[in-house]
C-alpha cells in the first residue's frame, strides 16, 4: 500500500470492479423454503388468533338461566332444564335422552329442575 490517498476517480474505478453474485447461496431452493417458512409462522399466529377469536365463554353459572323460569310456560322450562342439564352433567342427560321424546315428556318437571339444582 502506498502512503498517499487514492483519488476520487481511482476509488470510485475500484468500486466498479466489485460484483456481487446473481444468486445466492442455495439459489431458488433457498427462496422458496423462506417463502414457505414465512407463510407457515403467518398461518400459524392466524390460527392461533382464530382460535383466541373463537373460545367458547364459560357458561353462567346454572342459578343465573333457573333464576326466570317460573314465569315461562311448563314446556320451554322443561326446555331450558334440559339445555342446562346436557351442559352441567352430560352423563345424565344422555341417561334421560331417550325419555325426553314420550308421550308424558319422560322425566317429571320438579325432577329434572331439583337434578339441576344438585348438580350445578
Amino acid at each position: 500500500m502506498t502512503d498517499r490517498a487514492l483519488s476520487e476517480e481511482a476509488m470510485l474505478a475500484s468500486l466498479r470492479d466489485i460484483h456481487l453474485p446473481a444468486e445466492t447461496a442455495g439459489g431458488l431452493a433457498a427462496d422458496i423454503a423462506v417463502v414457505i417458512g414465512l407463510a407457515s409462522l403467518v398461518a400459524l399466529m392466524l390460527v392461533g388468533l382464530a382460535r383466541l377469536l373463537s373460545l367458547k365463554v364459560r357458561a353462567a353459572p346454572v342459578e343465573r338461566p333457573l333464576a326466570g323460569l317460573q314465569d315461562l310456560p311448563e314446556a320451554d322450562r322443561r326446555v331450558v332444564l334440559l339445555h342446562v342439564l346436557r351442559e352441567a352433567a352430560p352423563e345424565r342427560y344422555a341417561a334421560i335422552r331417550g325419555a325426553i321424546y314420550e308421550p308424558g315428556g319422560g322425566v317429571d318437571l320438579a325432577t329434572l329442575e331439583a337434578e339441576v339444582r344438585a348438580r350445578a
